[in-house]
């Protein structure tokens, strides 16, 4: 299979001029002045970056801000040229990077469609035919008849979102705009944008959010300081990332005075990963599997009860902690990430030892080996004092459910109407 984007030791720089003119009178005497001693700067945002994305792949770029991510979607997108290397591109590229940026504030919606399709190369009849499912998408209505420079800020990134995912891409580059509307609307892209690469559609993502990189994409980049630190699967390089991210964190909070990490037993890495990180505030020591009497028991069933027990030790008062775990199958596919936020459990602070349990009515997942991560974070959910990756080892056997496929036992009956009994039912039943 071909590329649909590769690079090739692509480097990009910026020019940073100190003393640029303030007015249109200082850049008239500056043309008549010698340019010896002028201090320029550049800014490397790209060094020697190497890469390829096959057509129909997805790939999320990760890493700080100001580290080359966006410079790279612009470069594909041919809105930026690179310093030195190549960039090489196979297929029509729709880009979400500033949605609505091509916009003209006087036109209305509809003619807008229009405008940003020809700067596609679409025809006006080609168009035609896609703003029917434009205007539904976006849910303007009326509105689209409306010139733009009334809309709201929501409704100017709605359009040009939906422009955007209709004009048959084959290439789609998204910088940052899936928060576009409200929640069912952000669903709704979402899903556009998974069935896009269901479809085949290339997917080159940059996102801060590690939810929507693993929904999205297979492959993970990270890039920092304009380099290549990390490139493979999406849950190892963001692992990786984050892992970076904590310690530069604690090396901060260290060099401000607040005080060195907590010391804490390291775990055994699973399959060669690292798989504790954290500041220590609060450790996570142990975790037990309990079944329905509360004895520990290191085989669960499927169909029964069982609670998850965490115990942890917070070394100093920590306000508004969140507890969560999240259970991988064995080949890594990720089964669930529930937390006590989003469980509206209210944990107001901790200090000193304690537990978290979390019961399950009827254990779902089927047969199996599995791997659980258990973590503690602040109540942003951005900050972990101790998270535990994959460490914890599941096994699940099938008790009394008898079904034998697929990944969870859902807690639901059949039933059975013979036809005859349909043709004899009241009418209106």
């Amino acid at each position: 299979m071909s590329d649909a984007i590769r690079f090739e030791n692509v480097t990009k720089r910026f020019v940073l001029q100190d003393d640029r003119p303030r007015s249109f009178k200082e850049a008239f005497v500056d043309a008549f002045r010698s340019k010896r001693g002028v201090q320029k700067r550049t800014l490397t945002a790209l060094d020697a970056v190497s890469f390829a994305l096959e057509h129909g792949e997805s790939l999320g770029l990760v890493g700080p801000n100001g580290t080359g991510k966006s410079t790279s979607l612009k470069l594909v997108a041919g809105i930026l040229e690179p310093t030195s290397g190549r960039v090489f591109v196979e297929g029509r590229v729709a880009a979400l990077l500033e949605l609505g940026a091509g916009f003209h504030p006087d036109l209305t919606g509809r003619e807008n469609v229009y405008l940003n399709g020809s700067l596609l190369g679409l025809s006006r009849r080609e168009m035609r035919g896609r703003l029917e499912r434009i205007v539904d998408f976006s849910e303007l209505g009326q509105f689209i008849d409306m010139p733009v420079k009334h809309y709201s800020s929501g409704m100017y990134m709605r359009l040009g979102f939906a422009t955007a995912i209709h004009v048959d891409a084959e290439i789609l580059l998204i910088d940052e705009v899936l928060a576009v509307g409200d929640q069912a609307f952000q669903n709704k892209c979402r899903e556009r944008i998974a069935r896009l690469r269901r479809e085949g559609v290339t997917i080159l993502l940059v996102s801060h959010s590690p939810q929507a990189v693993r929904e999205l994409c297979r492959r993970a980049l990270w890039l920092e300081n304009g380099r290549i630190l990390g490139e493979g699967g999406a849950d190892e390089v963001l692992e990786a990332y984050y892992a970076s991210v904590v310690a530069r964190e604690s090396e901060r909070f260290t060099a401000e005075g607040a005080g060195p990490a907590v010391e804490r037993t390291q775990v055994p890495a699973t399959e060669g990963r690292s798989s504790r990180f954290g500041t220590g505030e609060v450790e996570i020591e142990r975790v037990e599997t309990l079944d329905a009497d509360g004895a520990p028991t290191p085989v669960l069933l499927t169909g029964e009860p069982v609670t998850i027990r965490i115990h942890y030790i917070a070394h100093q008062r920590v306000p508004k902690p969140v507890f969560g775990l999240a259970i991988h199958r064995d080949d890594g596919v990720h089964v669930i990430g529930p937390n006590t936020l989003d469980g509206r459990l209210d944990i107001q602070a901790v200090e000193g030892a304690g537990t978290i349990d979390y019961r399950i009515a009827r254990m779902p997942l089927m047969e199996g080996a599995y791997e659980m991560s258990v973590a503690c974070y602040d109540e942003t959910v951005s900050h972990p004092y101790d998270h535990h990756h994959r460490s914890f080892p599941l096994r699940v056997r099938a008790g009394t459910v008898r079904e034998r496929f697929g990944l969870l036992a859902l807690d639901a009956q059949w039933s059975h109407r013979p036809a005859e009994q349909r043709a004899e039912a009241p009418r209106g039943a």
